[in-house]
């Protein structure tokens, strides 16, 4: 989904546990053909991964753990419909201060603009 929506550049860094799923050739693979940097916690470190561990929490308690899903394609379109309408746009997140993610990237983009970065 984040792929196919967002298109990242190469400079993108996906950050997971060490979890088998992760792990897998398969997966890896399709971020390397994306030009994704693969970064996972290491062995036995709780710390490594509390921003992901935090972000699966809420999605458990804001949105799953509220909705009786029919079926797996309604699961799917429900959690993208979170995603995008409430967790992306409207939720503050203390990590960017108190702002949405979609707010936080209009204004880093912003500075980066305004310093010639482009």
């Amino acid at each position: 989904m984040a792929l196919r929506r967002r298109k990242p550049k190469p400079v993108l860094v996906h950050h997971s546990d060490r979890g088998v799923q992760y792990a897998s050739r398969d997966y890896t693979a399709e971020l390397k053909q994306h030009g994704i940097r693969i970064s996972m916690s290491r062995t036995a470190s709780q710390y490594d991964n509390a921003q992901a561990e935090s972000f699966i929490k809420t999605l458990k308690y804001e949105e799953v753990y509220r909705t009786e899903y029919r079926n797996l394609e309604e699961a799917k379109a429900s959690i993208e419909e979170f995603l995008q309408r409430i967790y992306n746009q409207k939720r503050l997140h203390s990590a960017l201060g108190y702002r949405s993610p979609v707010e936080f990237e209009r204004n880093l983009r912003a500075q980066v603009a305004r310093k010639g970065h482009v």
